[in-house]
């Protein structure tokens, strides 16, 4: 996941460190995220980390940050829909549904690194009251715009309903990253059915 591309090849050292500390976690979980590894897997000075992140709270703050970034390019809703792609008012859950299995499906086939660190950092969020915090902010970026969306389909209780899409999407990640699904990712096609039921239980009074 990590490059060394600080300097003028596009990328930011703190960037750098971020997507560093990624790739750690990915690989080595919690115990193998540390200030000196960042360092020598990025290829920087020694003491670099720490002079960016001097806390290893902060690195994780740094890390949650970086991952919600990385994770918005491929989950945000406002950005599956282009120009005038949203769905009306009056709701369009086949539309909703072949947008999200889209994202989904790329987020699980070619980017499996990510819900790994999820839940390696929601994990130590549960014991670190700071991280929670943070970890809580970083996901309303992804909460918000989905109760939007919920409300675009025409869902009567938008809040509600977002969570049990998160709920459902977050099973999947689980299941499909480190769950009994993890050697057979469900197609695009697989998907986008399990959201169209999900989506036509919760809207049929509305959309009847």
């Amino acid at each position: 996941m990590a490059t060394r591309t600080d300097g003028n090849s596009g990328t930011s050292r703190a960037d750098l460190i971020a997507d560093t500390a990624l790739t750690l976690l990915a690989e080595r979980g919690m115990r193998g995220l540390t200030h000196r590894a960042v360092d020598e897997r990025a290829g920087l000075p020694q003491g670099s980390t720490s002079n960016h992140a001097r806390t290893r709270q902060a690195l994780l703050e740094a890390t949650v940050r970086r991952l919600a970034e990385q994770e918005a390019r491929v989950l945000h809703p406002g950005q599956l829909f282009g120009p005038g792609e949203a769905p009306s008012a009056a709701g369009d859950p086949d539309q909703v549904s072949a947008v999200l299995a889209h994202a989904l499906h790329l987020y699980l086939t070619r980017h499996p690194e990510y819900p790994v660190c999820r839940y390696e950092l929601a994990l130590e969020a549960t014991r670190r009251p700071g991280l929670r915090e943070f970890y809580d902010a970083a996901g309303r970026r992804f909460r918000e715009p989905l109760v939007a969306l919920m409300t675009a389909a025409g869902s009567a209780e938008p809040e509600r309903h977002a969570l049990s899409v998160v709920a459902w999407c977050e099973g999947m990640m689980f299941s499909c990253a480190a769950g009994s699904y993890s050697t057979s990712v469900p197609t695009e096609a697989e998907l986008r059915k399990g959201f169209g039921e999900l989506l036509y239980g919760m809207l049929a009074p509305r959309i009847r």
